[in-house]
């Protein structure tokens, strides 16, 4: 029976990152339907099913070079959310000690220590100079 499973599946995609996301993001789905009534759970019972039926498409896809493109593009993807969330936890925890400025003309973060008043703030990327309270 094993082989069988192994023959079927070579040459197919499997699980990748993306599918592991669509399994989770379904379960927390079908446990939302659950805590619904009446028509919105039918919705969410519905997009549920269609969310399964498009992950073991991808998992049996045979077009694997589609398939790893559409992963490699979650994985972007994935990766800018959880280095904005990454950066929002770390000035989360710096609050008390910084002041965070955005430089108006290039719009990178500037980090300044806080307590010192009205002072001149300037932008290492790009030199340009404004006035910040802290």
């Amino acid at each position: 029976m094993r082989e069988k499973l192994i023959r079927f599946m070579a040459g197919r995609n499997g699980n990748d990152q993306l599918n592991l996301f669509l399994l989770g993001l379904d379960l927390v789905l079908l446990i939302l339907a659950t805590l619904l009534r009446g028509r919105a759970s039918g919705v969410v019972y519905i997009l549920v099913l269609v969310l399964l039926g498009y992950t073991y498409f991808r998992r049996l896809s045979r077009n694997l070079v589609r398939r790893r493109e559409e992963n490699g593009k979650f994985i972007r993807l994935y990766y800018k959310v959880s280095a904005a969330v990454k950066v929002r936890k770390e000035k989360w925890v710096q609050r008390k000690d910084y002041k965070f400025f955005t430089c108006p003309s290039c719009k990178a973060t500037l980090r300044v220590p806080r307590g010192h008043g009205k002072i001149k703030v300037v932008c290492r990327k790009c030199g340009n100079s404004f006035t910040g309270k802290t």
